[in-house]
C-alpha cells in the first residue's frame, strides 16, 4: 500500500482477531521502520514496552477500561519516553553523522534543554506522537490495522510495568487484524478554520 492510501485508510481499530500472531520477520519490521521516526536533536526519546505477557496483558486491560484491544491486538507497546534522555550521552545520537554536524549540533543539546522542563517534557511527548503515526501508517502499509490508546489509568500503567524515575508514559499501541471495521470517520472541522494564512 502506498503513503497516501495508508493515510487515508487509517483508521482506530477496536475489533481484532485473538488468534492472530504476527510473525518475527513482521515484527522487527515494525520496529525498523519505527526507528525511522524524526525527533528534535535526533534524541528518540520514545521506549517501547513490548507486553507479550498474558497475564501482565490482562492486567492492563483492567487499567484501561477492560478495552478487548488490550488483550485481543497482536501487538501491544505502551509507549513511554525518556524526559532527560537529552542529557543522556547526547553525542551517541549522532554517533554516525559527519564530524561537522557532531561540532555543531551536540554542544547545542544542553543549553537548549536545561534548566526549561516544560520544554523536555513537550519535546519527548512530541517524539512520541511522530512515533506513533509512524507505527501506525507502517502498520496499516504492510495490511493491519492499529489503534492509539490513551484511554488508561496513566499511573496503573506506570506501576505494572516498572515504569523509571524521570520516564513518562505517552500512550498505548495494539496492532493486528481487524474482525470489525472502524465505523465511519465522525468528520472534519472546516478546511477554513484548520487552516490560518500567515496570522491569526
Amino acid at each position: 500500500m502506498n503513503t497516501l492510501d495508508a493515510i487515508r485508510q487509517r483508521r482506530a481499530v477496536k475489533h481484532f482477531d485473538p488468534n492472530h500472531q504476527i510473525t518475527a520477520q513482521e515484527f522487527d519490521q515494525f520496529i525498523d521502520l519505527a526507528m525511522q521516526a524524526p525527533s528534535s536533536f535526533n534524541i528518540q526519546h520514545w521506549r517501547l514496552v513490548n507486553v507479550s505477557d498474558k497475564a501482565l496483558r490482562t492486567k492492563l486491560r483492567a487499567a484501561a477500561h477492560d478495552q478487548a484491544q488490550v488483550t485481543d491486538a497482536s501487538l501491544l507497546f505502551v509507549l513511554t519516553v525518556d524526559v532527560k534522555a537529552w542529557e543522556k550521552n547526547p553525542s551517541r545520537y549522532w554517533v554516525n553523522a559527519p564530524k561537522q554536524a557532531q561540532d555543531i549540533l551536540v554542544p547545542w543539546i544542553h543549553p537548549f534543554y536545561s534548566g526549561n522542563e516544560q520544554l523536555q517534557r513537550d519535546e519527548a511527548m512530541r517524539s512520541a506522537g511522530i512515533l506513533l503515526q509512524t507505527m501506525m501508517l507502517s502498520a496499516k502499509a504492510m495490511n493491519y490495522d492499529s489503534c492509539p490508546m490513551v484511554g488508561f489509568d496513566f499511573a496503573k500503567v506506570a506501576e505494572l510495568i516498572y515504569l523509571p524515575k524521570d520516564y513518562a508514559v505517552a500512550a498505548m499501541l495494539v496492532i493486528g487484524k481487524a474482525t470489525q471495521a472502524a465505523w465511519p470517520k465522525p468528520g472534519f472541522i472546516p478546511r477554513s478554520e484548520m487552516l490560518v494564512e500567515n496570522h491569526f
